[in-house]
Formats: C-alpha cells, structure tokens, sequence
C-alpha cells in the first residue's frame, strides 16, 4: 500500500477510504486504487475492521480501480502482561478482485509477495 486517504467521514467508526497500491512484477501489473467503506469498532480489548468497495465517481488515471468483497482485520492483544511487551494478533480476511486483463498466476504471485511485505513493513513500523 503506498498511501491511504479518508474521502469521506460519515463517523467516528465509520468511513470511506481510498487505498493505493504500487505496480508489481515491473509495473506488468499497474499500480491499484481501491475505494472502501470501512467500519472500526472496539473488539475483546483490540480492534475489528472490516470494509467492501463501494463505487466513487473520481478516479486516478494512472491506476485501476480494484475491488475489495467483504473483508475483515481483528487485532486482539496476547500475552506481554508480565512477561514483556505487550503483544497482539493480526488476523485478516482479504477478498480482492485486482480487475484487468492479468495472468492468474500473476496475480497469485503479486498478491502473496505484496502480503509477505505488508506485514514485514507492519512489523518493522510497530517496533519502532
């Protein structure tokens, strides 16, 4: 993901959200804006988001509109009482159709290596 931006607020637990994402695999696959809305609420002491695309009249040219089904984040704290850090759980559910004209297997393989490198980033930016 290389920017997220709030487009419209509707709450304070709910919103819509505009995503991008860079070009993978040398730009064969062109970089991704995603519309969202999104809905956060408090859950077992963490956090639960989830969202679904929903259509928005302003695009980005230089980007394809992908569309996101029903998905779902939960982050719920483990352990670090005592014992050190506190700790948590990320779990997510991801439904995401990237549209165009892509090759399966490139998207199988765009999709796993953008998620191995979400979540090195996600680590690195909590530790520091």
């Amino acid at each position: 993901m290389t920017s997220m931006d709030i487009v419209k607020t509707i709450d304070k637990v709910c919103c819509v959200m505009r995503y991008m994402t860079a070009g993978q695999l040398w730009n064969i696959i062109a970089p991704r804006e995603f519309v969202d809305f999104s809905y956060t609420t408090d859950y077992q002491n963490g956090l639960l988001s989830c969202g679904v695309s929903v259509s928005h009249d302003e695009y980005r040219q230089s980007c394809v509109r992908g569309f996101n089904h029903p998905c779902g984040w939960f982050c719920v704290p483990v352990g670090g009482e005592g014992d050190g850090a506190p700790q948590s759980l990320l779990t997510g559910y991801i439904q995401t159709d990237l549209r165009g004209m892509i090759p399966q297997s490139a998207v199988d393989t765009a999709m796993a290596s953008s998620l191995v490198t979400f979540y090195s980033d996600l680590r690195g930016a909590l530790k520091s």
